[in-house]
Order: structure tokens, then sequence, then C-alpha cells
């Protein structure tokens, strides 16, 4: 059967996007790129493929809109209950012990690759139950995908995508709709969305959490050690990372002590 894509075409666009972004295709997931591929030049009206890349050279909006179609938004509330077990009985408690002893008054959590939203509005809720009187916390959220962040602004979901949630958050931090569920706005303002590529850093500093999961499983390992390079200059001294379950730091050479809590393994960063 003819390629849609030559093996030098291939290459061509899987350097660009691997350039651009760290995501990776290989050969065995080649039929996605060419599929989306195929998606932009019926959208975009352009003939050839050689013409389409010529494109992406002058228009980096198309070549953003490339890379949010490349990327994978699967995503829902609580994803992972372990991860969200231990976020609740082991990190913020101890999180809070210290900034309590350091004086510090704010936890900070970045969700990275966060997809339409379920992710930071879980820690959000999560955080607002247990973050004490006198202390706050914020949430940065990113995606590559300007798409799935317009969703995630909105916050609304429908009855499907709040199944999940657990009744007590789903009664305390939604408002029911004819259709679905809208996320309330005290939950809201306290998450804030924003582009960003996981390529280049990020400019945060001093962060408590990071949740990047199922995100540089697309990686290559040069593209993996680069971002988790960039996770630990952003992170303070006394804080947490969160990857996906098939994910892990084994065998990369990095700063991160691996924690198995009682419920899920993370990986943390000490510096007395």
């Amino acid at each position: 059967m003819e390629r849609f894509l030559s093996e030098s075409e291939f290459q061509l666009f899987r350097d660009l996007i691997y350039n651009e972004s760290g995501i990776h295709f290989s050969e065995s997931n080649r039929s996605i790129l060419e599929s989306r591929l195929k998606e932009r030049l019926r959208k975009t009206k352009i003939a050839t493929i050689g013409e389409y890349h010529k494109s992406l050279q002058a228009d980096k909006t198309e070549l953003k809109t490339l890379l949010d179609t490349v990327t994978t938004n699967l995503t829902r509330f609580f994803r992972n209950a372990m991860h969200f077990q231990s976020l609740e009985n082991y990190v913020i408690p101890d999180l809070i012990q210290f900034k309590r002893g350091s004086g510090q008054k704010k936890i900070r959590v970045w969700s990275a690759g966060c997809s339409t939203g379920e992710e930071p509005y879980s820690i959000a809720m999560v955080l607002k139950e247990l973050v004490p009187p006198g202390m706050n916390f914020e949430v940065t959220a990113s995606d590559l995908s300007l798409k799935s962040l317009m969703t995630a602004k909105e916050g609304f979901y429908p009855e499907n995508k709040v199944a999940n949630v657990p009744e007590k958050y789903l009664k305390k931090y939604f408002d029911k709709r004819d259709n679905g569920h809208q996320v309330k706005e005290e939950i809201k303002q306290s998450v804030t969305f924003d582009y960003h590529n996981l390529k280049h850093g990020s400019g945060q500093v001093d962060l408590d959490i990071i949740f990047c999961r199922n995100v540089i499983i697309y990686f290559d390992e040069a593209a993996q050690k680069n971002v988790i390079e960039k996770f630990w200059d952003a992170m303070g001294g006394h804080s947490y990372l969160f990857i996906g379950h098939s994910e892990s730091l084994f065998g990369m050479n990095t700063k991160f002590e691996f924690l198995k809590t009682d419920w899920a393994v993370i990986y943390r960063k000490f510096i007395s």
C-alpha cells in the first residue's frame, strides 16, 4: 500500500515536530502522523505536503495548530486514584507542616500537560478541602493544545465527564446544568490556564508540586531528560513530582528521589 508520506517527508515532519515539541514519532505510530497531516491539508486547502511544510515555516499559528493536532488529550477527573490518595494523605499534609515550620503561606502547583482541565480542577478541589485558614494555594495549568485549553477555561463538562468525581466534590464544587456540570467560580479562580511547550522553560520557580502525567511517554529519552531537568529547576527545595503510572525515572540520571507512599510511587526533591 502506498504511503501518504515518502520516507524523506516522514523524516522531515518527524524532525520538525520533535524539534518544536519533543514529541517523537516512530515507525509504529507513523500512521497517526499521516492521518493528522491529511486532516490539516484538507482544512487548509493546501494541495501538496511540500507546500504545507513550506507554509509551516511562515505561519507559526498553523504550526501551533499542527502540534495541537498531533497531541493526545486523554484525561479524566481524579485519574489514577492512588496518586490523589498520596496527594491527600501524604503530600499535602507534609507540605502544610513544612510551610508552617518555614513561615511560608502558599502551596504552588503546576499541572503540566493539563489537557481539558480535569486534572488541575481535581487538584484544586483537594487543596480547597485541605489547606488550612491562614494558608492559600495556586494551581497553574498548561498545555500544548489551544483547543483543550479553551475547554479547560470554560470549566463545563457533560455528565459522562464527571463520573469519577467523588459525590462530596460534585455537590460542593459544581453547579448542575441541564446538559452537564459547571465548575464553580471559587475553583475556577484558583486555576490559571496558559499555553506552554514543555520543550522550553516555564519561568516558574519554587513550585511545591508538579503533576506531569502521561506526557513524557511520547518523548524520546533525550527529550524526557530535558523536561525532567527543567522540572527540577522550577521546583522548590521541598517538593514533589507526579508522573504517569506507566512512566518512570528509573535509569535516568536525575536528582529526584524515588518515594513509595502507602498508595503510589512518586518522586521528590529535598534539599536540606
